[in-house]
């Protein structure tokens, strides 16, 4: 038998989309502004698995001067506990410091409380008798939701408030405060502001793209489900080929892999023909929720948060200006179409 040797790159795809700014985003982003004078911290969340990738440079731009603590959600699908990932972690801290960074579960109580402790800190030096305000931000789908959920759970052990969904854009706009921690000694406690996920006006390059949607980052109807799984199976070879063993021999030909997917589980079109979109969709989600091993995206020994904000600098001037004029067209066309039906 042959021996099996992984795609050392993936191929670059000029044609894949590369914004994922809506409209919503940019009002999330400019009303988050105007509250900053009541905000006693920000709470910026990122994907543990693609940990530069997932950072938004807009929200350093529009939220500076405020104290920030760092959450990377989601530890559970990205570390093995191993020498690697404590020292992954360790070089992630250096990049923030003096900032808080945390790395957190949220199906374990304890990452949760720990994260509550962190960011409940500064509530004991503020003097706000209505209670101390706090605002998690973060990408499309990070898992912000997900956090204000836990922490109230574990703070105050309610039940959850905030909406959470497997694709991004459930939260569309910023929502009231939410207890998290009762108070002390009359205070009113500690409460946090969700708020809608904010994309980058352009994405710097395709495969960053890629991250971003594998990790359910953007809605699946962006990039096809086909190129998606054909990048999975890339990051799968590169870590483990035998994450896939039970479906096929280790392979780099994506149709085969998904042919073997869509017998095992059922998912055929008429005459038994494996419906490949459909396998691809199923094993984007299998890897999703941890069933096809554990791995981290970006590699952060080569690539680092200067590299990211140089790229987001060159790119965004240009695609800034061409949000403005893609929502200043549609709000055009919304008007039209208003008076059309009004006509």
């Amino acid at each position: 038998m042959a021996t099996f040797t992984a795609r050392s790159t993936f191929p670059y795809l000029h044609s894949l989309p590369r914004s994922y700014f809506l409209g919503h985003h940019r009002a999330g982003l400019n009303k988050m502004k105007t509250m900053l004078s009541s905000l006693d911290l920000i709470v910026e969340c990122r994907d543990y698995r693609i940990p530069i990738t997932s950072r938004n440079p807009l929200f350093e731009e529009s939220l500076a001067g405020k104290e920030r603590v760092i959450v990377y959600t989601k530890k559970d699908l990205g570390s093995k506990g191993t020498f690697e990932d404590e020292k992954r972690e360790n070089l992630i801290r250096e990049w923030h410091h003096p900032s808080q960074v945390l790395f957190s579960d949220f199906k374990s109580q304890r990452d949760v409380r720990r994260v509550l402790n962190i960011i409940s800190e500064p509530a004991s030096s503020s003097n706000h008798l209505l209670g101390s305000r706090r605002m998690i931000v973060g990408m499309p789908n990070v898992g912000k939701s997900t956090l204000l959920n836990a922490l109230r759970h574990v703070g105050i052990q309610k039940g959850k408030v905030a909406r959470t969904g497997a694709q991004p854009g459930v939260t569309r706009k910023i929502g009231t405060t939410v207890k998290i921690k009762e108070g002390v000694e009359g205070s009113e406690g500690v409460y946090l502001v969700d708020t809608p996920g904010v994309f980058m006006p352009y994405v710097p390059n395709a495969e960053r793209m890629l991250k971003l949607a594998l990790c359910g980052l953007v809605k699946d109807t962006i990039i096809t489900p086909i190129t998606l799984a054909d990048y999975l199976l890339y990051h799968l070879n590169l870590h483990n080929p035998k994450t896939y063993s039970v479906y096929s021999e280790p392979t780099n030909e994506i149709k085969t892999l998904l042919e073997n997917v869509g017998r095992q589980s059922g998912r055929l079109e008429k005459g038994g023909v494996p419906d490949l979109t459909a396998s691809a969709l199923w094993l984007i989600q299998r890897w999703r929720g941890g069933y096809l091993g554990k791995m981290i995206l970006d590699d952060i020994e080569n690539d680092s948060p200067e590299q990211h904000q140089s790229e987001c600098e060159d790119a965004f001037g240009s695609s800034l200006h061409q949000a403005r004029r893609s929502e200043k067209e549609a709000r055009r066309q919304r008007s039209l179409q208003r008076q059309l039906n009004t006509g």
